[in-house]
């Protein structure tokens, strides 16, 4: 275990030292950045290219339909900009479930999902392109059960994500996807899973707005099976620094007995 939180520290460490050497030099100047419009469901962890002292507030609320039981899910999330296009990100992830089925049917127990921390640099913007890319890594930390917490170990595990994005800008039409690998770590059992992750989105934005509609597409693959939600979504603004976005998830392949979901994700600007 201590392995891996050297790892994570020499990481978020690394990107923070390189990114503040070019936030030095570039100070004095506004740095050149692309609007692109992010996708709601498995979004950035902040604006490509954000500049020094841009933040983001995110709550997030939203029900999944199984065959055996109603998920009640959401996320109360943070995202700031430390440095010229260097994002970090700490988010609180839960989940509440509601048996709708059979008495002998198991279901998950409620639960804090875990601490996710993350951060992304934005290593190359190109204002004349419409492109942006950048780089990025999440690690959360899995939190034991609630019923649990108190007989039992209190991180169950953890899971690393390291990240490519892609991004660009065809006029109103905002395209961007970003995947990597995915590293799990059961503490108790010693156990360790790969497998990976892409997320491509298309997303229409009004002129002169942040407003948009479109499409998010979110696979994962694993070495038993392989997940396919498309999740149509539309981001409307209510006033000059806050918005609401509503993203539908659509199965394409079984995933966990879910046939539906839908969340509310309200954005803040401070």
């Amino acid at each position: 275990m201590k392995v891996y939180f050297t790892c994570t520290f020499f990481i978020l460490s690394l990107i923070s030292v390189f990114a503040q050497e070019v936030n030095k030099q570039s100070e004095k100047k506004l740095l050149p950045k692309v609007e692109h419009a992010k996708p709601l469901y498995n979004d950035l962890m902040r604006d490509l290219g954000a500049r020094k002292g841009e933040a983001e507030i995110n709550i997030g609320m939203g029900l999944a339909d199984h065959t055996d039981y109603i998920e009640h899910f959401g996320f109360v999330e943070y995202e700031w900009a430390v440095a010229n296009r260097l994002g970090l990100e700490v988010e609180i992830p839960f989940s509440f479930n509601r048996r709708i089925g059979s008495l002998n049917a198991q279901i998950p127990n409620n639960r804090i999902e875990g601490v996710k921390l993350a951060s992304q640099y934005t290593y190359y913007v190109n204002e004349k392109t419409q492109t942006s890319m950048a780089v990025a890594y999440v690690h959360e930390f899995e939190l034991n059960y609630l019923n649990k917490l108190d007989e039992d170990r209190f991180f169950t595990g953890m899971r690393m994500n390291a990240l490519l994005i892609i991004a660009k800008k065809f006029q109103n039409l905002n395209t961007i996807i970003f995947g990597g690998p995915v590293i799990k770590n059961k503490f108790e059992t010693r156990e360790t899973k790969v497998s990976g992750t892409v997320n491509a989105s298309v997303l229409y934005q009004l002129q002169k707005t942040k407003n948009f509609i479109g499409i998010e597409n979110n696979f994962d693959f694993r070495s038993d099976r392989f997940n396919y939600v498309i999740r149509p979504q539309v981001k409307a603004g209510i006033l000059h620094n806050l918005a609401i976005g509503l993203v539908t998830g659509i199965p394409i392949t079984s995933v966990k007995e879910m046939s539906l979901d839908f969340l509310t994700r309200i954005i803040w600007e401070p």
